[in-house]
């Protein structure tokens, strides 16, 4: 774990884990207690025990089910790849890191708010990314300009729907902004997004600065989700 520059409190964009993890079964099960927690919880908590892909992830040693979303994407635009370099943007708890570091990616920095178990050879910092210190450490541990930025960072929710709207398109703007910021020609840029009011406008700007814009949803995100996945490539530079 690299230790990031001192500075003072700020508040944090993304939600702490509230309990639960992800994994599963083979088959459907109970839980053996609903003491103490919500439905909306239970309900959380009984798609996770039930869910395959999570099961899956855990049989094969994956840190999420997530690992099966960025493994999907990559063996249709083939960016992660040995000499590449790689910055993960949210990365808890490492399922995309792990990856990218299986499939021979050897320099790659990540970020989240949250501590991340150690994923050598990846250097990790615990930091809030739209600190305005975070985007030119991230650049500096890399050693260079990235080939390829991934962002599956995801904001807190107040509750509000038109409130956590703006925050989930702000915080993929800033990893836009970044991304075109430091991108090397050529380059990549995965971001998780939702369906949704906003999501033409950000890809009529990717438009602007890559080659390619695809909207895509895996067959690890769940079907009753509106997640979906921007990914822009051929990045046309500065």
């Amino acid at each position: 774990m690299t230790e990031p520059p001192a500075s003072p409190p700020r508040k944090r964009m993304v939600k702490l884990p509230t309990g639960g993890q992800e994994g599963g079964r083979g088959k459907p099960a109970r839980l053996k207690t609903a003491k103490q927690r919500t439905p909306s919880q239970q309900a959380w908590l009984s798609r996770q025990v039930n869910d395959p892909f999570s099961a899956k992830a855990r049989a094969l040693g994956y840190r999420s089910r997530a690992a099966f979303k960025i493994t999907e994407i990559d063996d249709r635009f083939h960016f992660l790849k040995a000499g590449a370099r790689v910055v993960d943007l949210g990365l808890a708890p490492g399922g995309w890191t792990q990856i990218a570091v299986m499939r021979g990616v050897t320099n790659i920095v990540g970020v989240d708010l949250l501590q991340v178990d150690p994923l050598p050879p990846a250097k990790i910092i615990q930091m809030d990314f739209t600190d305005p210190e975070c985007p030119p450490l991230l650049i500096q541990l890399l050693g260079g300009a990235p080939d390829v930025v991934l962002s599956d960072m995801a904001p807190n929710t107040v509750g509000h729907r038109e409130t956590d709207h703006l925050r989930i398109v702000g915080l993929i703007e800033a990893a836009i902004a970044f991304a075109l910021d430091v991108l090397k020609p050529g380059g990549t840029f995965v971001a998780k997004s939702f369906q949704g009011g906003g999501s033409d406008q950000l890809i009529a700007h990717l438009k602007m600065h890559f080659t390619e814009v695809k909207n895509v949803k895996p067959k690890a995100s769940r079907q009753d989700s509106s997640e979906v996945f921007l990914v822009a490539t051929g990045f046309k530079g500065r």
